[in-house]
């Protein structure tokens, strides 16, 4: 194994640190703001403090990355403490890259394993691993994988393709010292979460055509259409919580150095723009039916499908952008442990 330097907290902590987060936001049970007539369209178990985040199709966009979302990246890496995690610089052929490793002292006992290069959310413009320590802990200790989260490269002040450099590099250096990380390199999977499930749809393509064959894509409800909202236009019934059309528009314009009303032909800059999807790593979609990217995520699924690649397709009822951190819920629960059946079919020996 590769050596990192290592600063360990129990998941007890970890547990703790969530809690208290949650009951920060406890004044949303006993007065709820008004959030308008999508409120009833949400699943019951799902009207949660995190409903008031971006709500409204009508919000003015705010600058990205603007300084409170830098400071709640920062305080993420404090909410959450590292759990199973330990920081872990990769160096690739031309910089160091930042990023988490997760496993379990007992892995690789029995022989190389699967391994996950995952990938956050924040739109490309904020968050970083912390944010997932708990997930990415989850998926070591259940499934037994090297987890890989990668702290790539945010706009605006790099834009693409510095983040999707960076997780390429990555994955590549991955099979590179396979043995040293005694992972199997043909069980490779890369996930994210939103726009990080962007740049996992995005890598997968990239990786197809530079011959790196990958076990598995997990893309949960995942940023792939510059499109969505270009224009001032609304996205009906769709987009009033969390991640909203206004902020998606600002979001791509950080990342791609234009407006998302001018064209993109740069590949892997847009993944739903991809005409060409033979070949591509099999793949896992899960979405819930009030996300502002439910209509490009299903989209894509159907073209990946068409294309002649497996895919599995998990929709929602009730759910909104990033509803599955309610960790009280069931369904997402079982969302989630969706997501982990898939990959651990994939991967997981």
């Amino acid at each position: 194994m590769i050596p990192c330097s290592a600063q360990t907290h129990s998941v007890g902590s970890l547990a703790l640190a969530g809690l208290a987060a949650l009951g920060a936001a406890t004044a949303f049970s006993t007065r709820r703001p008004d959030l308008g007539p999508a409120f009833h369209l949400v699943s019951p178990e799902l009207r949660a403090p995190l409903l008031v985040l971006g709500h409204g199709p009508t919000q003015a966009p705010e600058p990205a990355p603007s300084r409170r979302r830098r400071g709640s990246t920062m305080t993420m890496g404090r909410v959450f403490p590292r759990g199973l995690g330990h920081p872990c610089i990769v160096m690739c052929p031309d910089r160091a890259v930042r990023t988490w490793f997760y496993e379990t002292p007992e892995r690789g006992e029995t022989g190389p394993t699967g391994v996950l290069v995952w990938f956050h959310g924040g739109g490309m413009i904020s968050g970083s691993p912390a944010q997932d320590h708990p997930w990415c802990s989850r998926i070591a200790y259940e499934l037994g994988l090297l987890v890989i989260s990668v702290d790539y490269r945010l706009a605006p002040q790099h834009p693409f393709p510095a983040g999707l450099d960076d997780a390429f590099d990555v994955v590549a250096w991955v099979h590179e010292h396979a043995q040293d990380l005694d992972v199997d390199p043909r069980r490779i999977a890369v996930g994210g979460a939103s726009a990080g499930g962007g740049i996992a749809a995005a890598l997968a393509q990239r990786a197809h055509d530079a011959g790196v064959p990958l076990a598995l894509q997990l893309l949960v409800y995942p940023m792939l259409d510059c499109t969505t909202g270009a224009g001032g236009v609304e996205v009906p019934g769709r987009g009033d919580f969390v991640w909203t059309a206004h902020q998606n528009v600002e979001a791509w314009k950080a990342y791609l150095g234009h407006s998302a009303s001018e064209p993109e032909t740069r590949p892997y800059a847009s993944p739903a723009q991809r005409e060409d999807l033979r070949g591509l790593a099999r793949a896992w979609v899960g979405v819930g039916d009030l996300d502002l990217f439910y209509a490009e995520d299903l989209a894509y699924a159907d073209r990946l499908a068409q294309a002649g690649n497996r895919v599995t397709v998990r929709t929602e009822p009730g759910m909104y952008h990033g509803a599955d951190y309610i960790p009280w819920a069931a369904a997402m629960r079982e969302f989630r442990a969706d997501a982990l059946r898939s990959l651990r079919e994939a991967v997981a020996a």
